[in-house]
């Protein structure tokens, strides 16, 4: 059996699956890339136009995107599932790490790098995380083209940035009223739900687990600051679920 995982270091999507991975206690192989540099990686292994991460090759067979990954490891490797078995708790853990994937993710997403691209030094660090150094050196060279590309292929911009903080916060206050009356987002176990809610706001709250130079406090943007105080109390509500769930027992 042989597991390897294709994915960027920063992204939330592919915290996702190293979580899983490491939950249900699988041994795998990472294969970092390098935002751009890795189009040609993704299309020759499958085939196909669609160029995201992460992409999981067990043994040759090949499965793109988390929630797709979540779906094969479980009929996989049934054991610790992350997949609830009764169908109406089911329904409930798929809808919410799907509002998450097509809401929370592209938003956190959107509205960090808005703010961190203005700040190469730091976010270069981020990107070229968990590949050779000299990509360090590559993204720094060449970063005006590289900040040109990111906000044109995620459009990036201070009106998408804006409304990212929206859709970020609307979420964090249904996670919050959510786990203020229950443990788990559905049914009384753990969940691909939990998994997703706090894998995707991973990014602010910084944990030691996910494999990035995360920035001292100082060198946060501003804006990220002071939306990260004010959000406090919530953010820490997902960063508890972190820490309870991210290391495999």
């Amino acid at each position: 059996m042989a597991l390897k995982l294709y994915q960027f270091a920063i992204s939330h999507y592919c915290e996702k699956i190293r979580w899983a991975l490491d939950y249900k206690g699988l041994n795998y192989e990472t294969a970092t890339l390098l935002p751009g540099q890795h189009i040609k990686t993704i299309r020759k292994l499958t085939g196909g136009k669609d160029t995201s991460v992460p992409v999981l090759d067990h043994d040759g067979h090949i499965v793109q995107g988390s929630a797709a990954i979540i779906d094969y490891l479980d009929q996989t490797f049934p054991e610790r599932p992350l997949t609830p078995a009764d169908p109406e708790v089911r329904a409930q853990a798929l809808a919410w790490e799907k509002r998450l994937d097509e809401e929370a993710g592209p938003a956190v997403r959107c509205y960090s790098y808005h703010h961190f691209l203005q700040r190469p030094k730091v976010v270069v660090p981020m990107l070229a995380a968990g590949t050779p150094f000299y990509n360090r050196f590559l993204l720094s060279l060449t970063f005006s083209r590289v900040d040109e590309i990111m906000r044109k292929w995620m459009k990036i911009n201070e009106k998408t940035s804006e409304k990212s903080r929206l859709v970020m916060e609307e979420l964090l206050k249904d996670l919050t009223d959510a786990y203020g009356t229950r443990p788990y987002l559905a049914g009384d176990a753990f969940s691909r739900a939990d998994l997703t809610a706090a894998a995707i706001f991973a990014p602010m709250f910084q944990p030691a687990e996910y494999p990035v130079p995360w920035p001292k406090p100082g060198k946060i943007p501003r804006d990220i600051k002071a939306w990260l105080d004010q959000w406090q109390p919530q953010i820490d509500v997902l960063s508890r679920v972190y820490e309870n769930h991210r290391k495999p027992d």
